[in-house]
């Protein structure tokens, strides 16, 4: 088992180097579902935590009213693989939502973009199609393609419980 400060760096490395992960919550009946999205992840050596830009759609919304967790997994076809299962806040005011909003829109590439490419977000951080979710990862596991292809090395994992 790793520690927070050795897991972090890698996993932030590896999810900002494949950008796009699956994301699943689950619905009040314990079924899941999965979307992409595109998170952005800040470690300070002591603390990490993800951020999503996202639509608050109604499904969103009832699943981590019931549940506020989710699982987040990205797959890069080397077969480099990461995952984070998280709690998870929304934000909806507009300091937050700004300030993340700037994160996405001035972030390093792959992980930066204009925010303003996504049509629903043509209002701006204000508009009331953004919202920002807050991932606080409990669990966070790596795994080097070279691991599961080569059997070189060992997963990273981690968890807070």
């Amino acid at each position: 088992m790793s520690t927070l400060e050795q897991i972090a760096p890698v996993f932030v490395e590896m999810a900002h180097s494949i950008v796009w992960a699956s994301v699943a919550t689950v619905d009040a009946n314990s079924r899941p579902r999965t979307r992409i999205l595109h998170p952005i992840w800040e470690w300070d050596g002591t603390d990490l935590f993800g951020w999503i830009a996202t639509v608050p759609s109604p499904v969103k919304k009832r699943h981590l009213a019931v549940h506020p967790e989710v699982s987040v997994s990205y797959w890069a076809p080397s077969h480099d693989t990461c995952s984070a299962e998280c709690l998870v806040e929304w934000y909806v005011d507009d300091e937050t939502r700004t300030a993340v909003w700037d994160k996405f829109a001035n972030g390093p590439a792959p992980v930066g973009y204009d925010p303003r490419i996504i049509p629903a977000w043509s209002g701006g951080p204000t508009s009331d199609e953004f919202a920002a979710l807050r991932l606080s990862p409990y669990r966070l596991r790596v795994m080097p393609a070279a691991v599961m292809t080569k059997g070189e090395g060992v997963p990273l994992s981690w968890t807070s419980l």
